[in-house]
């Protein structure tokens, strides 16, 4: 049969149960991920004074064709775009910028620096988030920034973050869409603290001072990341996930959920309808945990089907901004991207052709036998044929077909980059 027959077969089965296929497929398309940049080029960014990774991070693997320089890193996205369903969004990290040669510290980059991107973005139809970078920076030699000890060193980060907000802002009012500034610091200890206080006194008081200026909130909004512990910060991490919670919520930020920073038993999908009946909105980066914070390319596992679940059964589409990070150096970087934005997006449409009212009711009536029976039919339930259908509407490549052209990419284009 035909994909549209395959999709119509299937669209009977799941409207026996009272949901809308072609109301799911039409959410869909308004769903943007935020794709992370750092992927492309294994988060090296284009310094002019480029440092080596550092801040609790890394990156394994050499395959072959890493983008090298920003033209290169934007070629690379727009293959990947063009075989993802939907309008989406791409996210920078401050290394991102463009300084034409000039040396220009993190904490004087400008709006300006980031115009390239603007302009390819207008073109491609995508938003654009930001994130100031706190790694790979002499002055995060230490593995403290805006909790570090030496004022100079913290003013010269709370100035970074001002300038991140700055052009998030821009980013916004460029692109008509809202950005998300999120900040994240490994600031930590690798071994056990004598003074787990102070540190966050610290962190805090730089908060403060970053968000006292005002940011119009329709084109940028800012975030919060936690870390349960990294490289070099495995005893203690100031900006735990209880730090930032108790932070956003008083200060009326979004808290952002990586699911990759807690403890490998500890579920983000969990925390989502918890922090919706405090906060008007939240964000998140899907990642992919391999017994620590491994950044492994996103799956369609049960964890990221749960994550899908949560956002649509609980009617937060609207209030979930949901971003990824991964970052694989060992396959090819535009499978990655395609691979790990296809599988979050399939998780939203499996979620969306739950019957999800009718499941709710069932728990409420104590119907746990049949709520139980359903979650595992639905399991198998022609899921792809709807999926299949989607892409092709979407005018992307269906099923596997979308491997043939990054073969060919890889083949005329990544092969040739010097490495």
């Amino acid at each position: 049969m035909s994909i549209k027959q395959n999709y119509e077969t299937a669209k009977q089965q799941y409207e026996k149960w009272g949901v809308s296929v072609e109301d799911a497929l039409e959410k869909l398309k308004q769903i943007p991920i935020s794709i992370h940049c750092w992927q492309g080029d294994d988060i090296g960014g284009f310094e002019v004074d480029q440092q080596e990774l550092s801040g609790g991070i890394d990156v394994t693997g050499d395959y072959p064709g890493k983008a090298t320089n920003p033209e290169q890193l934007r070629n690379d996205l727009e293959q990947a775009l063009a075989l993802i369903p939907g309008q989406h969004k791409i996210n920078l990290h401050a290394i991102y910028a463009e300084t034409e040669g000039e040396i220009v510290d993190r904490d004087a980059l400008e709006p300006k620096h980031f115009t390239n991107w603007v302009e390819w973005a207008k073109q491609q139809r995508v938003g654009l988030d930001f994130n100031p970078t706190f790694f790979s920076h002499p002055k995060a030699a230490d593995g403290l920034t805006l909790a570090h000890p030496d004022p100079a060193i913290r003013a010269f980060w709370i100035r970074h973050c001002i300038q991140s907000r700055k052009i998030s802002e821009y980013f916004g009012k460029e692109l008509g869409q809202t950005s998300l500034n999120n900040i994240w610091v490994p600031d930590g200890y690798k071994d056990i603290p004598s003074d787990r206080l102070t540190p966050r006194q610290r962190l805090k008081e730089s908060l403060d001072e970053i968000l006292a200026g005002d940011i119009d909130d329709s084109l940028s909004v800012d975030a919060v990341e936690s870390k349960l512990f990294g490289i070099g910060s495995e005893a203690y991490v100031v900006g735990s996930h209880e730090f930032y919670m108790g932070y956003a919520l008083k200060n009326n930020i979004l808290c952002l959920l990586d699911s990759g920073h807690y403890h490998p038993t500890e579920m983000v999908s969990n925390k989502i309808s918890s922090l919706l009946l405090f906060q008007d909105k939240l964000a998140l980066h899907v990642s992919r945990p391999v017994r620590w914070d491994s950044d492994h390319v996103v799956i369609l596992d049960d964890e990221l089907r749960e994550i899908g679940l949560e956002i649509v059964r609980n009617d937060a589409l609207d209030k979930v901004m949901i971003g990824l990070d991964f970052f694989d150096a060992s396959i090819n970087r535009v499978a990655a991207w395609t691979i790990g934005t296809r599988n979050m997006i399939k998780a939203l449409l499996y979620a969306l052709l739950m019957p999800n009212d009718y499941l709710k009711q069932l728990q409420e009536e104590g119907n746990f036998t049949e709520r139980l029976a359903l979650f595992e039919e639905f399991k198998t339930y022609p899921f792809g044929a709807i999926w299949d259908y989607y892409c092709q509407e979407m005018g992307v490549p269906v099923q596997e077909q979308w491997l043939d052209p990054v073969k060919t990419y890889e083949k005329e284009i990544l092969s040739q980059r010097d490495s």
